[in-house]
């Protein structure tokens, strides 16, 4: 009896560990892809999933990632640094929506002062 190969024929694959720093690589690199409208092949292309860009995301966003040593663990973001990482998103989206409208009064003629 002849065995089909298939992505499982070699049986059941270890997990595979990130270091912190191979994370921000990746996340990098899919945020890259992202803004080209790439982002489903990349995640394809190195095997990943969605939910994991969101979860990198958010540990790097609360400041989780960085200067972690390579065999160091990255636990999740407590509840006050989940709450600092989303004010800093709220306020970078602030900052561009400003910018687009300041941007935009300034090609209308009209001064960015009124705001």
């Amino acid at each position: 009896m002849s065995r089909k190969k298939g992505p499982r024929s070699g049986g059941p694959r270890a997990r595979r560990n990130f270091t912190p720093g191979q994370k921000l690589e990746l996340l990098a690199g899919y945020e890259q892809a992202v803004a080209a409208g790439e982002g489903g092949a990349f995640l394809r292309r190195e095997g990943l999933y969605s939910s994991l860009m969101t979860e990198w995301r958010r540990a790097r966003d609360a400041g989780l990632l960085q200067g972690k040593p390579a065999g160091q663990t990255v636990g999740r973001p407590s509840a006050e640094q989940a709450e600092i990482a989303r004010l800093r998103r709220e306020l970078q989206l602030a900052q561009a929506k400003l910018a687009r409208t300041e941007t935009a009064l300034t090609i209308m003629g009209k001064p960015p002062s009124i705001l």
